[in-house]
């Protein structure tokens, strides 16, 4: 055991730690979830990890993205995100993709080869796309709903994609599943609370989004450690 996870050791015991040494985790999307829950990750002890983001620190992202400062504005989230994961731990086995998910990526990358998938991804498609090859492919995954326009740490909460209301992502995301053939079966991070309409923003298109949400800087990092959670518990019982 490193000296740094004697804490942790107390709580997960030996053999405890060296299934989290010994598990592989695919996260995907390093923004305001997907940054923290990798942390809680790494930090929890997970021994193999591979990261995948496409995009930059954008000075938006500053009020809730773990890698975003003013100094880092413009850099690579996932290489940020990468120097961060090692230098909590150096023994991590860390493999990190600069690439937004193509359909055909999503169905590549994904493999048996992983205990857990998270799917940390805001936007309806690539997030499909990757719900897709981890059903089909039999490999756990644990999907973040949305964040956006909510203040509720207590309405935040774990369930199945089937029984989720009042979240317009959520809402997108079941009615493409359903068009698969998929109606449940897949665990989400999804908060209750009624998002706050008037604090959208609609755009031209040209980032990819029609509309997003105002979201303060707990909520995402919320979403994260729900998922984190999820799949440290999981690996602890495996």
């Amino acid at each position: 055991m490193a000296v740094w996870q004697e804490r942790a050791e107390l709580l997960f015991k030996t053999e405890g730690l060296e299934k989290l040494r010994k598990a592989n985790v695919l996260v995907v999307g390093l923004g305001g979830v997907g940054s923290f829950a990798a942390e809680f990750l790494a930090r929890a002890g997970v021994g193999k990890m591979t990261i995948v983001d496409g995009d930059v620190v954008d000075i938006t992202n500053i009020n809730r993205q773990l890698p975003a400062l003013h100094s880092t504005v413009g850099l690579p989230k996932v290489e940020l995100m990468a120097a961060r994961l090692l230098d909590i731990n150096p023994e991590l086995e860390l493999t990190p993709l600069k690439e937004f998910l193509s359909p055909e990526r999503a169905f590549e990358l994904v493999t048996p080869e992983f205990d857990y998938v998270l799917d940390c991804i805001d936007s309806v498609t690539p997030k499909l796309n990757l719900l897709l090859a981890a059903k089909r492919k039999g490999v756990k995954v644990i999907s973040n709903m949305g964040a956006g326009g909510k203040y509720l740490a207590s309405k935040v909460k774990v369930t199945d994609i089937s029984k989720t209301d009042y979240c317009p992502l959520a809402k997108h995301v079941r009615k493409r599943l359903k068009k698969e053939g998929i109606s449940g079966g897949i665990k989400v991070v999804y908060s209750s609370e009624r998002p706050d309409y008037d604090s959208v923003k609609h755009t031209d298109g040209s980032n990819f989004k029609k509309s997003f949400y105002g979201t303060n800087s707990w909520m995402p990092c919320l979403f994260g450690l729900h998922a984190a959670e999820t799949v440290v518990r999981y690996l602890l019982k495996k």
